[in-house]
């Protein structure tokens, strides 16, 4: 059996593992449940602990999506999404038609994540960022919770984001695929 390698960035490689062989070192005990940790592109990256502003901005985001949600439409937090066999992430909100086995929701399906950052901005705006254009995400929301901007990431093409907005704490944030809902970052 040939295992897949990923080249970390001193230059060596690593096994990858896939999103079957993480769940069932979970199964097993070898990973806890408990753990907090996303698999990109077959790397096992341990997530922040949160953080009182972090759950501050994702509650306050959470009960305004839920509110003006769409009958067709379902939010989840900190649902985990199986973007492909060897990338599993787990956005702070995510937004993605009702109906569809959570297992089954693939990246074109969801209609927007939001990533609320602390501590990890570099990380969501970079190599996050790309993984959810890499894989379809219609609409991702990065928030920079320490100075309540918002960077909008909408369009993809190639696996490319076409349009990166930054808003402020004063602008209003919106999604097309939920009319009814909008918020100002300033006023949490």
């Amino acid at each position: 059996m040939t295992t897949s390698v990923t080249r970390a960035a001193e230059g060596f490689d690593r096994r990858a593992f896939t999103v079957q062989e993480v769940l069932r070192m979970q199964e097993a005990g070898i990973i806890s449940e408990d753990e907090n940790f996303e698999l990109i592109e077959g790397e096992i990256v341990p997530m922040q602990a949160k953080t009182h502003v972090h759950e501050l901005i994702k509650s306050a985001l959470n009960l305004g999506l839920a509110r003006a949600l769409p009958e067709k439409l379902w939010l989840g937090v900190e649902s985990t999404m199986y973007l492909s066999r060897n990338t599993f992430v787990e956005p702070d909100l995510v937004v993605y038609p009702r109906g569809i086995r959570l297992e089954d929701v693939k990246g074109s399906d969801i209609l927007l994540a939001i990533e609320v950052a602390l501590t990890s901005l570099k990380y969501d705006r970079g190599l996050k960022a790309q993984i959810y254009s890499r894989y379809g995400v219609r609409e991702l929301w990065v928030i920079d919770a320490s100075r309540r901007r918002a960077h909008i990431h909408t369009g993809t093409r190639d696996g490319v984001w076409e349009s990166i907005v930054e808003r402020g704490p004063e602008d209003s944030l919106s999604c097309a695929a939920i009319p009814g809902f909008s918020v100002k970052l300033g006023s949490i």
